[in-house]
C-alpha cells in the first residue's frame, strides 16, 4: 500500500509540474520569463501572474501582445490587423529633428542641439541631383506627431546631436506617442556613427563630436590591427547608444577603400579585404551580440555591393559620380566584408546609389538592380534581413532610370527586394503605386515582416523606453573612455624613423604646429603649448627657439558634399595645405612630420625623400599624439591603405584593386606599413 501511495504521489507531483510548465511556457516549451515591461498609454493586461501591454487598447491579448509566442506568430497576427496605410508608412524612414535643432541649415544660429567636428562645421544639405538646398519637410517629417499618427512612420534617423538626457527624453516622448496610435506600434531610432574622431562630419556621414565615448575614426580602428580592442568598442558603444534610445546604426561601411580620391575613404576600415571583414565582424557582433535581443544595436552594413571603385573617384551622390566599374575584374573581392557582415547576422544591408558599368549587370542604380539584390545578396550570398535604401534614391539619385515615374521607381526597386526606403517623409507615392496595382500587397507584408521582426528581436514591442538619469551616468563615462583613449593611441601609424629622432628626449624643447584649413580662420595653423604639461618636454612658442619641429597636417577637401565635377586631387596644396610654409618650417629644424589621413594623400610636395621623421594619425588627440612621440606609448599602429608616390600613378591605377596589389612603383606607404621603438 506503501508502495501505491508513493507512486501516486510522485505521479500527481509529476501531472502538476507537467500542468505548470505548460501554462508558464510559450509553444516550443521555453519557460516564460517576465520582460520588463515599460508603457506611459497603454493599460497592462494580467494573465496570472504575467503582464502584456495592451496595444490595440481593445482589453484582451492579442497574439502580437503576447511575447510568450514566438515572432512569427506575432507578426502574422499584426500584419493581419494592420491597413495598407499603415503598412505603407512602416516602409518609409525619415530624417527626424528636435526643437531648436538648426543642423540642417546654413549660416544657422547656435542652439543647443549642433551636429558636427565642432558647431561652425555644419553642412548644408542639398538635393544632390538637382545641386540646390533641400526644403526641410524633404527630409525631415513635418512634424513627429503627424508622422507617427497620420503618416504611419515607425522608422526615424536622428541627426540631432545634443546631451544624453535630452536624447533620452525625447526617445522615450516618440515613443509613447507611438504607444498611443491605434495598434501601439514602436518606433525606431536609427544614427549614422557618434562615436569617433572625425574630419568630415556632414550630415548623413557621421556625427562629429558628441557627448558620447570618443575613438579614432574608423580607419583609426583598423590601424590599431586589434580586433579585441575592436569588439570592446563596439560593445560599449553599443551601451551607450540603448541608453538613449538609439537601437538601429546606420553603419559601418564595409566597401574597401581601393580607389584612393573616393571621398568617403574616412568611414572605410582600409583597403584590405580580409581586414575589412574582420572589422565588420567585430562591430556587428559587438554593437548586435549573437543575434538580436533587448540590449542590441541593429545594425546596418553599407553600401552594398561595395562603394569603393568609383571610376575617377567621383562618388554616386552626384550626377557627374553614378558610374561604378571594375578595371581590375576583381568585384568578388569587394564583396568579402560583406559576406562577413551576413555571416555575423548584420540586421540590415543598404546598397549604393552608383551604377556599375562594363559588367553583366543591369546599368541601373544598385537599388534598382534585382541582379545585385535579388540574384547576388538575396539568392547567392543568403542574406535574409532588412535592404534599407540609401537616402532618396526614389526621388533624389534615381541613376539609371530616371525616364521612369515616381511610382514605377518603387515598382522597381521593390521587385528588386528593397524593404525600407530613407529619405521622404510622405508615403504618399509609395502608397499610390500599390493602389495602382504596380506592387502587390503581399508583397508589402513581406517587407513589413522583416521590419516587424528587428523591432520585436530589439524588444520593442515590451519595453522601448530608456532611462534618462542612467544615460547620462552612461553616455561617455570616464571608464568607457579610458579605453577609447587607449584605441586613440594605438590608432597611430610610425612609417619612418631614419634619425631616431623619436621618442623625444626628455627636456627637448619643441615647436608643436597644427596645419588645418577650415576655410574660414584667418590663421589657420596653430601653435600648441600643452598645459598642464606632463610630457617632460619643454613646448615653444617659435620655431627658433626650438630643437625639433612637430608639424601636424591635417588636410581637408572640403567634404563630400563640397565635391565637384572637376578631377579630384590628393595633392596638399590641392587641400588647403600651404605647403611652402611647412617646407619653411620643417627646412629650419629636425622635423617630426605628422599627417591625418582621411584619404590617401600625395604628399610629394613636401617629402621629396628627406623626410626622415613621418607619423600617420586617422582622427585623435593631441593627448593621444604626444604620448606617442614622447614615447609614453609605444607605437603599434599598421598603414590601413597603400598611400600612392604621385598623383600620375593614382590617375594611372585601377580602382577595384587594393593598393598592395597595384605595381610596386604605386606605393610611397604600402598598407601594412608601421614601426615600433
Amino acid at each position: 500500500m506503501n508502495n501505491f501511495n508513493s507512486s501516486f504521489n510522485l505521479l500527481r507531483a509529476t501531472v502538476l509540474v507537467f500542468f505548470l510548465a505548460t501554462v508558464l511556457s510559450d509553444s516550443f516549451g521555453q519557460k516564460a520569463v517576465q520582460p520588463v515591461i515599460g508603457h506611459r498609454t497603454v493599460e497592462i493586461l494580467k494573465v496570472g501572474n504575467l503582464e502584456f501591454k495592451d496595444l490595440n487598447k481593445n482589453g484582451e491579448l492579442d497574439k502580437y501582445e503576447d511575447w510568450r509566442l514566438p515572432v512569427n506568430k506575432r507578426i502574422k497576427d499584426l500584419i493581419s490587423k494592420m491597413t495598407l496605410e499603415e503598412k505603407i508608412g512602416f516602409m518609409i524612414m525619415s530624417t527626424t529633428r528636435m526643437a531648436g535643432d538648426f543642423s540642417f541649415q546654413q549660416n544657422a544660429p547656435k542652439a543647443e542641439i549642433t551636429s558636427g567636428f565642432n558647431e561652425e562645421d555644419l553642412v548644408q544639405t542639398t538635393n544632390m541631383f538637382t545641386r540646390k538646398p533641400l526644403p526641410i519637410p524633404t527630409m525631415t517629417a513635418a512634424g513627429t506627431t503627424k508622422a507617427v499618427l497620420t503618416y504611419n512612420l515607425r522608422h526615424f534617423i536622428l541627426r540631432a546631436n545634443t546631451n544624453a538626457k535630452t536624447m533620452a527624453e525625447w526617445s522615450n516622448n516618440l515613443q509613447a506617442l507611438s504607444e498611443s496610435s491605434r495598434l501601439g506600434i514602436p518606433s525606431t531610432v536609427a544614427s549614422n556613427p557618434r562615436n569617433h574622431v572625425t574630419m568630415d562630419n556632414s550630415i548623413g556621414l557621421s556625427m562629429g563630436t558628441t557627448v558620447f565615448s570618443k575613438w579614432p575614426g574608423e580607419l583609426g580602428l583598423a590601424a590599431m590591427s586589434d580586433l579585441k580592442l575592436t569588439r570592446e568598442f563596439a560593445e560599449i558603444a553599443a551601451r551607450e547608444w540603448t541608453a538613449v534610445g538609439l537601437r538601429k546604426g546606420y553603419m559601418y561601411m564595409a566597401d574597401l577603400a581601393t580607389e584612393p580620391r573616393w571621398q568617403r575613404i574616412e568611414g572605410t576600415f582600409g583597403e584590405d579585404a580580409n581586414l575589412a571583414s574582420d572589422m565588420i565582424r567585430e562591430v556587428v557582433l559587438g554593437f548586435q551580440g549573437n543575434k538580436l535581443n533587448t540590449h542590441s544595436v541593429a545594425m546596418t552594413t553599407k553600401h552594398f555591393p561595395g562603394g569603393g571603385p568609383q571610376v575617377d573617384g567621383k562618388d554616386p551622390h552626384f550626377e557627374w559620380g553614378k558610374d561604378q566599374h571594375y578595371p581590375g575584374g576583381i568585384l568578388e573581392y569587394h564583396l568579402k566584408p560583406f559576406k562577413a557582415a551576413i555571416e555575423a547576422g548584420t540586421s540590415s544591408i543598404m546598397p549604393y546609389y552608383a551604377i556599375p558599368i562594363g559588367t553583366k549587370f543591369e546599368e541601373v542604380g544598385f537599388s534598382y538592380n534585382k541582379s545585385i539584390i535579388n540574384d547576388l545578396l538575396r539568392v547567392k550570398m543568403g542574406f535574409k534581413g532588412i535592404i534599407n535604401s540609401d537616402t532618396g534614391p526614389i526621388d533624389m539619385m534615381p541613376w539609371g532610370v530616371e525616364n521612369l515615374t515616381i511610382p514605377e521607381r518603387y515598382q522597381k526597386a521593390i521587385e528588386c527586394g528593397v524593404d525600407l526606403f530613407a529619405g521622404t517623409a510622405d508615403p504618399a507615392m509609395l502608397l499610390e503605386t500599390v493602389k495602382k496595382g504596380l506592387v502587390a500587397e503581399e508583397r508589402i507584408n513581406e517587407s513589413v515582416a522583416r521590419l516587424l521582426k528587428e523591432k520585436f528581436d530589439l524588444g520593442l514591442f515590451e519595453n522601448p523606453y530608456v532611462d534618462p538619469e542612467l544615460a547620462e551616468k552612461i553616455v561617455g563615462n570616464s571608464e568607457f573612455q579610458k579605453k577609447a583613449d587607449t584605441a586613440l593611441r594605438k590608432s597611430i601609424v610610425l612609417l619612418r624613423n631614419d634619425a631616431k629622432v623619436l621618442p623625444l628626449a626628455k627636456g627637448t624643447k619643441v615647436y608643436f604646429e597644427t596645419c588645418y584649413d577650415n576655410g574660414r580662420t584667418k590663421t589657420p595653423n596653430t601653435v600648441f603649448k600643452p598645459e598642464p604639461n606632463k610630457w617632460n618636454l619643454e613646448f615653444v612658442a617659435t620655431k627658433e627657439e626650438a630643437d625639433v619641429v612637430l608639424l601636424w597636417i591635417i588636410p581637408n577637401n572640403g567634404g563630400l558634399f563640397g565635391s565637384t565635377p572637376a578631377p579630384i586631387e590628393l595633392g596638399l596644396s590641392k587641400n588647403k595645405v600651404d605647403v611652402a610654409h611647412v617646407n619653411e618650417i620643417k627646412e629650419s629644424k629636425p622635423a617630426i612630420l605628422v599627417i591625418n589621413y582621411t584619404s590617401p594623400w600625395v604628399i610629394d610636395e613636401i617629402d621629396n625623400g628627406n623626410m626622415k621623421t613621418v607619423l600617420a594619425t586617422f582622427g585623435t588627440t593631441v593627448d593621444a599624439l604626444l604620448d606617442v612621440v614622447s614615447g609614453t606609448f609605444n607605437p603599434s599602429g599598421k598603414m590601413p591603405f597603400t598611400t600612392p608616390v604621385s598623383m600620375k600613378a593614382v590617375q594611372e591605377n585601377q580602382s577595384d584593386v587594393p593598393g598592395y596589389l597595384k605595381p610596386k612603383e604605386y606605393a610611397l606607404f604600402k598598407f601594412g606599413d608601421g614601426l615600433s621603438y
